[in-house]
């Protein structure tokens, strides 16, 4: 049975653990014993692994955990691998210096079976550094200002196909390679924004667009299929100031040429969303705290609610039939479990100070972590069981802990786990768990008089003296008197507005869904347009409304 391995970087270095029972060290690759370790990852197969020490870039085979070569990167800060992992980018940051006005080339593509190095490019940005590839590897793409160059067959000096004029903010290749598909977003100074889909290579094609406002910057969220894609937009800042989180706006934009925005029904910041694996479903968490969990279909149909809590993160495991909710930051560190078949909830656990949460390519267990530098005191990872039992935890003392990555394996290597609800044997956790008893001064500690709530101790602390008790009484007849005055004016008010407002709220609901669905016909227009096709005068006629109703779908969304 093949047992994953988890990759572990501190301050003390890195190494390799086994990540189930015993959990001990993996032998076969030395620890790499320094405080110099910057960064560490594992290609998507999980056959290649490689890390930045100092200046050097080390790259190993997890085969046998030999290395392939150590190449000498001195600004080196991050790394990614290509989709079959055949390449690994090296990132160094962009300088320029008085001797060196011009810069030197600060992005590396480099052969993983040699470590030969294939190819330079200059990149200025830190945005978007990454070249992206098809599944298969024969496209290559990558970001300069603002166009996207093509290249075909590992020939990085030969652009193929170029997507320019557009001024992209963002793109995304399909995570599939029949047929490929590029995502652009395309940012508006004035007027909406665009997130456009193409077919590669035919860019003069618009497969499907959709537009919104409110929109400065866009994530990119593909299913694993590539036949759908969730755009969640966000502007820098809340012009309503409701919120210190900016505006978001969840959208669907799918390779068939449909168009969705996500509706949902709770007010607030819109944190995360994520597709199931099976890539039919996604999840979103969404909402003031405390913050609502929905599945959705590919019509953006509401499939199942998870109620509400302290959630801002989602992580489906590799098999899609176990979700888990997690609260992270500022909110209440806990986690739920749900079945995803069987919609039911497996396990309510507490992980506070959690700061990094990954699922096991085994889909049984995952992993936690505090890790610095967001939280420096308490480091430590932990495995768990899906059942909700902690199996592990090693602390890191009073050393830093900075990573925690699982080994990547090949499809097929670990099957689907069956879902049982008994929680498995674990153990208990050595870290203190902070007291939920109200707490108690010094003096009040061996007294007969025992407080319900803070407000008891409160008294207490006063004595219950006579002058505080009658000063209390009167002060609480007063603020009494005062809310009941509140209440009988607004009374009236409200009895007034009760009967029309769910009227109002309805016609309010189904204008929203007749104005979506004007412009998903109109979208439906502009494709047969873009592809040549030749519009008769209600098509025409339609097409000018399009900025009218946008306009109208945006006062009823504020």
């Amino acid at each position: 049975m093949t047992v994953p391995n988890l990759a572990v970087r501190g301050s003390t270095g890195l190494n390799l653990y086994q990540g189930i029972a015993p959990f001990n060290s993996v032998s076969t690759l030395s620890p790499e014993l320094s405080s110099s370790c910057k960064f560490m990852i594992f290609s998507a197969n999980g056959k290649h692994f490689a890390w930045i020490n100092a200046s050097k870039v080390i790259l190993a085979k997890t085969n046998d955990w030999k290395i392939i070569a150590e190449n000498v990167y001195s600004k080196a800060t991050q790394l990614v691998f290509s989709s079959k992992g055949t390449y690994l980018v090296v990132y160094e940051p962009f300088i320029t210096t008085p001797t060196n006005p011009k810069g030197t080339p600060n992005v590396h593509i480099l052969k993983t079976a040699t470590g030969e190095l294939i190819k330079s490019f200059e990149y200025r940005d830190s945005k978007l550094w990454a070249p992206q590839w098809s599944s298969d590897e024969k496209v290559c793409a990558r970001f300069l200002n603002g166009d996207v160059l093509f290249y075909e067959n590992s020939n990085f000096d030969n652009i193929v196909h170029r997507i320019k004029g557009l001024k992209l903010n963002n793109y995304s290749i399909s995570p599939t390679n029949q047929p490929i598909n590029v995502l652009c977003f395309l940012p508006a100074k004035a007027g909406p924004s665009n997130g456009r889909l193409f077919m590669y290579p035919d860019f003069n094609n618009i497969i499907a667009n959709k537009s919104f406002f409110q929109a400065d910057r866009v994530e990119i969220i593909w299913n694993q299929k590539g036949t759908a894609s969730l755009m969640l937009t966000s502007t820098d800042v809340d012009k309503t100031g409701q919120s210190y989180y900016g505006k978001q706006g969840l959208h669907l934009i799918t390779t068939k040429g449909d168009t969705s925005q996500v509706i949902v029904n709770k007010e607030g910041p819109l944190y995360t969303a994520s597709w199931s694996p099976s890539s039919n479903e996604f999840c979103v968490v969404y909402g003031f705290m405390p913050s609502k969990a929905t599945l959705y279909n590919l019509k953006c149909d509401v499939v199942m609610e998870f109620g509400t809590g302290t959630f801002n993160a989602i992580y489906y495991n590799p098999f899609g039939n176990i979700l888990l909710l997690a609260g992270f930051g500022n909110v209440q560190g806990n986690a739920e479990l749900w079945d995803i078949n069987g919609k039911k909830k497996i396990k309510k656990i507490d992980i506070p100070d959690t700061t990094y949460l990954q699922w096991s390519p085994d889909g049984q267990h995952f992993a936690t972590a505090t890790t610095a530098p967001r939280l420096k005191v308490g480091n430590t990872f932990k495995i768990w069981h899906y059942s909700g039992a902690l199996l592990h935890e090693k602390p890191w003392g009073k050393n830093e802990l900075f990573q925690v990555v699982w080994q990547n394996y090949s499809q097929g290597t670990f099957k689907t786990p069956t879902v049982v609800y008994k929680t498995v044997e674990g153990i208990a956790s050595s870290q203190p768990i902070a007291s939920k008893q109200v707490y108690r001064p010094p003096h009040a500690r061996n007294s007969d008089f025992k407080p319900t709530s803070l407000h008891d101790d409160a008294t207490d602390i006063k004595n219950q003296s006579k002058a505080y008790l009658k000063m209390k009484k009167k002060r609480q007849a007063k603020r009494q008197a005062k809310e009941q005055q509140e209440i009988n004016d607004t009374n009236s008010v409200e009895q007034k507005i009760n009967d029309s407002k769910s009227s109002i709220d309805d016609e309010k609901q189904k204008r929203f869904k007749k104005l979506q669905t004007d412009l998903k016909s109109i979208n439906r227009i502009k494709t047969l347009q873009a592809s040549g096709k030749e519009l008769d005068h209600n098509q025409i006629s339609r097409l000018k409304l399009e900025n009218d109703l946008l306009k109208e779908l945006q006062q009823l969304q504020i």
